[in-house]
């Protein structure tokens, strides 16, 4: 009522002065209303962006001796109109979180392995003569066991120089399985001392015909090349294993005969008189595994005939007229045996 009189009796006090005092009540109603809005708003952020959203320099900004490290710009303009320069920071190479368990794949290495050097013409692994007995029993998966770097099918090569000798031997084989067993028993050892990249191949005859062991011996060396690109072939009968590593299982110039003196003969040499590369009568000892001749084994009554015309028959017969039927192959631990049909003799 006391407002109201002045006003309506034309009273000298201006109206404006309380419309004055009104609106310096709003205004600092609607101050206190901004600061706790701001308060609120600043207590969910980083607090160091506070100069930054109120215009004032920090020392993170462009300082003499600062790096900016603020991660979003700010949206308030300073007093120049721009916004304050914000860098942004690199983003994270994807990777995996703090505390999980992944793992990231091991990277190969990318150096390569240096080319192996070629194995020397004498092995430096041979010990020379040799002990040589069968009465013991012989059990070849302990033989396998015994020459763990012989793979399937009796191969092996020399894992510290490269060999070049790949020699592919061939035993004509029929119904001597003792007889083998010493055979990989004493020359698996001897052929990987005397490191030669090498291949067993057991040429087994089936039936019970005639056995023609020459026939075998050409089989072996077409069956062995489907194998390994062979540069060598030696022939080895079942039952007769050298007393000497010396004595080498590989080729020369000219054709070698290997079992030069066996204790058969009294360790004399035989043949004498042939042009053939021979070792001496000591490296060329071996024992002969004793046996009585097998049926259908019979010495060929015509043998030396036939080899005093080879000249003449050599273009027409052996591997140029060679026929036979592969019936079983088997990759044992320590030999391939193959199986054939020989057919009848000619």
């Amino acid at each position: 009522m006391r407002f109201r009189e002045p006003l309506l009796g034309g009273s000298a006090a201006m109206p404006g002065a309380s419309l004055q005092r009104a609106c310096r009540l709003l205004v600092a109603v609607c101050a206190l209303h901004l600061g706790v809005t701001l308060v609120y708003y600043l207590s969910g952020r980083d607090l160091n962006r506070l100069p930054q959203l109120i215009g004032v320099p920090s020392p993170l900004q462009g300082g003499s001796g600062g790096a900016a490290s603020l991660g979003q710009s700010s949206g308030v303009l300073r007093s120049g109109g721009a916004p304050p320069p914000v860098p942004s920071e690199p983003r994270p190479e994807p990777g995996p979180e703090p505390g999980s368990n992944w793992t990231a794949p091991p990277v190969p290495p990318t150096t390569e392995r240096p080319p192996l050097p070629a194995c020397p013409e004498e092995s430096p692994l041979l010990v020379g003569p040799m002990m040589i007995e069968f009465y013991v029993t012989v059990d070849l998966d302990r033989v396998a066991q015994q020459n763990p770097e012989v793979k399937v099918g009796g191969r092996h090569t020399p894992k510290d120089c490269v060999s070049p000798h790949k020699v592919a031997i061939i035993i004509p084989f029929r119904n001597r399985q003792e007889h083998l067993k010493y055979w990989l028993y004493y020359l698996h050892p001897v052929l990987q001392r005397q490191q030669l990249d090498y291949g067993i191949y057991v040429i087994n005859q089936d039936g019970d015909s005639m056995f023609n062991r020459a026939k075998l011996l050409n089989i072996g060396f077409q069956e062995a090349l489907k194998d390994y690109d062979y540069n060598c072939f030696v022939f080895s009968d079942v039952d007769l294993i050298p007393m000497d590593d010396r004595n080498i299982y590989r080729c020369y110039s000219q054709p070698r005969h290997i079992s030069v003196a066996m204790d058969k003969f009294g360790f004399r040499l035989v043949f004498k008189g042939m042009s053939i590369s021979r070792p001496n009568a000591v490296i060329g000892k071996c024992r002969m595994i004793r046996h009585s001749r097998d049926k259908k084994n019979e010495p060929n009554p015509q043998r030396f005939d036939r080899i005093a015309h080879t000249k003449e028959t050599m273009l027409l017969d052996g591997l140029n007229s060679l026929t036979y039927k592969v019936l079983d192959v088997e990759r044992n631990p320590l030999y391939t045996k193959i199986t054939v049909d020989v057919g009848k003799p000619s």
